[in-house]
């Protein structure tokens, strides 16, 4: 039997969790939901995140930063429970009004600088340091254009066709083909776009690709929401080339280990103080959701 067309109130309220994956954290407030301070390592850089494509985006930075010889950019990354509403505590909501990872917060300035937003923190660190960011006029609009670009479409595809995909208590065709519809679009758009180029902004390596990878990137690799073979990712040749490509640098597998806490344990790597943590990690027992 179908089910009865839902018809909304006048006035909508907040009166159950939505029965959800995430409804025991989800609320229509803002704020902290507890006293708890941020634990603080010996870096200066020190990211609060979850090894999510978001927080993914920030660690591959980081990492490829490192890998570019820049030592300054030694950096702590903290482990946010997100399922266990960890980003709702006090310290963290300090740094992240918006409680979401990730978070930055760069003690080399007095008083220290928050960063939240994860394109906000890939253009901060890149001009930081001078990397990844293009200076000449044209080429840091076009790579400012897809940074951007990713910002405003992966919502579609995670909150969106994720959600209802993966996530949602119940299936619905409409939602379920709205989003897919826009998810196939936007995996155009970009094989389109590297048919004529090497990486997304263009000719180089930039925070472009470093942001848009974990979504779209995983996407075609088959590791986001089980969907590769519905969405017949296989199509997208420009753009599995490209996936290749940048998941063979040794910064992105690296990046894409911290803050993990899914997947194979070889893969995980759920706090970072220090690079030689790849060799000497050890695995403790939590289960949070990627």
């Amino acid at each position: 039997m179908a089910e009865p067309e839902y018809v909304p109130p006048k006035v909508w309220t907040w009166s159950k969790p939505n029965g959800g994956q995430f409804a025991s954290i989800n609320r229509p407030i803002s704020g902290p939901t507890h006293e708890k301070e941020l634990p603080v390592g010996r870096h200066p850089l020190q990211l609060y995140s979850l090894g999510t494509p978001n927080g993914v985006k920030v660690t591959i930075l980081l990492e490829e930063l490192l890998a570019l010889g820049h030592s300054d950019a030694e950096y702590d990354a903290w482990l946010i429970r997100i399922a266990q509403g960890d980003q709702f505590s006090s310290g963290f909501v300090a740094v992240n009004p918006n409680s979401k990872i990730p978070a930055l917060l760069d003690r080399s300035a007095t008083p220290p600088i928050r960063v939240f937003e994860s394109g906000a923190i890939l253009v901060y660190l890149a001009e930081k340091f001078g990397a990844f960011l293009p200076t000449e006029a044209a080429a840091r609009a076009e790579c400012l254009a897809w940074l951007f670009w990713q910002v405003g479409s992966a919502p579609y595809l995670g909150g969106g066709f994720g959600h209802f995909y993966a996530y949602a208590p119940q299936k619905f065709e409409y939602a379920i083909d709205r989003f897919a519809m826009e998810v196939k679009r936007q995996l155009d758009v970009l094989d389109r776009r590297l048919a004529e180029n090497e990486y997304v902004a263009g000719p180089s390596y930039t925070i472009a690709d470093m942001a848009i990878f974990p979504w779209y990137g995983g996407l075609v690799k088959g590791w986001l929401y089980g969907a590769a073979e519905f969405l017949s990712v296989h199509e997208y040749r420009h753009l599995q080339r490209w996936a290749d490509q940048v998941y063979a640098r040794p910064a992105v597998q690296r990046g894409r280990m911290v803050n993990r806490t899914s997947g194979e344990p070889a893969s995980q790597l759920h706090e970072r103080h220090d690079a030689r943590d790849f060799e000497t990690r050890t695995q403790d027992k939590l289960t949070t959701a990627d």
